[in-house]
């Protein structure tokens, strides 16, 4: 087997779910995905592609009506002006994009340098690339996100690019504008490309707002935006993502794109695009039912003096777990065991996820104030015996 697999483990989140599938009446905070089924008018737009035998494959870099309908919905949200001709690329899902991404922007031994926590698909797809996967810690007292001083301390001539996450997957972080510039200083300052994963970026709460960093002076030129239906709309499951950036990057990523993917699904493309033309109120209402739960979730920890930086955005809730004198390996175990709720262990993130659990709160309303309540009662059990 290739020796790049010996620096790649399984994945924390899919090796620790294979405990649930022989778990009955187990409730899941784990998996990040959406609980509410794909709006019914997506979907029947791509029954009626398939009914009309829009079946064959699309060009390479995806419908251009898709990609026309992209360029449109970044320039009315964050005032940037992409060529839907030669600076999209329809993907299959965001994931498929990181990996186009990493295989064109990095040599052998090039440093990515990234914040942790970090998403798990990160490390992987820089290793996949022959890259160096390098982790700038993050602190609760800020709130999880990255710093530039920590970030530009970090730096060292191997490095080529920044790969950030925000809204954060696992900690619900927010970047606010006025940080993220000072990240986009250093990499202008520093010749940095930045690999920039926004899929959550309309999930924000309490008045957060997404700062597209590729919006910022001088970083269009030097970013790879991904972007996708999967949270927003509901879409996991059809595979669909956009990546954006400069031609001379684009080209060199659809060499990749061509040869291992050939081209997105198309009846997916044409549901993509009724999720951009049409699915606004749809977004909206979803991400109004995911404030609802996140208060909840907020609540419920505060109320088990579990230590919580409030998520600004996303879908997840990061609180510690040392007071229970357990580690989050064996927190999330005997959970899942004691109580049947799952959660992740925060360290399935990168060294700066110990002591944390991360808790999906994509789950309905009843089913998760169930789990909160289980939670609570596994909480004040194992925080009594440490007493």
């Amino acid at each position: 087997m290739s020796a790049k697999l010996d620096l790649v483990s399984a994945s924390g989140i899919r090796r620790f779910f294979e405990l649930i599938a022989t778990t009955d009446g187990v409730i899941s905070l784990g998996v990040g995905e959406p609980d509410f089924p794909t709006p019914n008018h997506i979907s029947q737009a791509a029954i009626r592609a398939i009914e009309n035998d829009e079946t064959a494959y699309t060009s390479n870099y995806g419908l251009i009506e898709l990609r026309e309908s992209v360029a449109r919905h970044l320039n009315r949200l964050y005032g940037i002006a992409y060529d839907p001709e030669s600076e999209i690329i329809m993907s299959t899902g965001v994931s498929e994009g990181l990996n186009l991404a990493t295989q064109a922007l990095l040599d052998n031994d090039d440093e990515v340098l990234s914040p942790d926590p970090t998403y798990v698909a990160y490390m992987p797809n820089v290793v996949f690339a022959g890259g160096r996967f390098v982790t700038v810690p993050t602190k609760a007292s800020n709130g999880f996100c990255l710093e530039a001083a920590a970030l530009e301390a970090a730096i060292t001539p191997a490095t080529k690019a920044v790969l950030l996450g925000y809204p954060a997957n696992p900690t619900g972080a927010v970047m606010d504008r006025e940080g993220l510039e000072a990240i986009a200083d250093v990499c202008r300052r520093h010749d940095l490309f930045v690999i920039s994963d926004e899929i959550y970026d309309r999930l924000l709460y309490d008045g957060a707002e997404h700062t597209c960093i590729a919006s910022l002076p001088g970083m269009k030129e030097r970013t790879v935006l991904l972007g996708g239906f999967s949270k927003a709309y509901a879409m996991t499951g059809w595979r669909l993502g956009w990546v954006c950036a400069p031609q001379f990057i684009t080209d060199a990523m659809m060499k990749v794109h061509q040869y291992v993917m050939m081209s997105a699904p198309t009846a997916a493309q044409f549901a993509a695009i009724e999720a951009l033309e049409h699915g606004e109120e749809d977004a909206r209402g979803m991400l109004a039912e995911y404030a609802r739960r996140r208060k909840l979730v907020i609540k419920s920890c505060r109320e088990m003096s579990l230590d919580l930086v409030e998520p600004k955005g996303a879908f997840y809730a990061f609180p510690s777990i040392v007071s229970t004198g357990l580690e989050d390996e064996e927190f999330a175990g005997r959970l899942l065991l004691e109580e049947k709720v799952a959660v992740v262990p925060g360290s399935a993130f990168g060294p700066g996820g110990r002591g944390h659990i991360r808790i999906c709160y994509a789950q309905d309303y009843a089913l998760l104030t169930e789990a909160m309540a289980r939670m609570a009662r596994f909480v004040h059990r194992y925080r009594a015996a440490v007493k």
